[in-house]
């Protein structure tokens, strides 16, 4: 899909000397950029994070081994 994004012109200059440094191109640091938004708000970028981050929540989920009785009385309060 196609979108137009709109750049200052000093932005614009900086975004190709980066582009220029790391012998990349506009497409690529933008799908860097966006991927790395994406990770920041924890939303999976695509299958293989998805099942990563599924995988994740089930483990927490879980629930543990009981704690043993002596274990459970000293926490109880008097």
């Amino acid at each position: 899909m196609r979108k137009l994004i709109e750049f200052d012109d000093d932005t614009f200059d900086k975004l190709k000397q980066l582009g220029r440094d790391r012998m990349a191109t506009l497409q690529e640091l933008a799908d860097e950029a966006f991927a790395d938004l994406l990770r920041k708000h924890g939303i999976p970028i695509d299958l293989k994070d998805a099942l990563r981050k599924s995988a994740r929540l089930q483990e927490a989920a879980k629930p543990g081994p009981a704690a043993p009785k002596a274990a459970r009385k000293q926490g109880r309060k008097r």
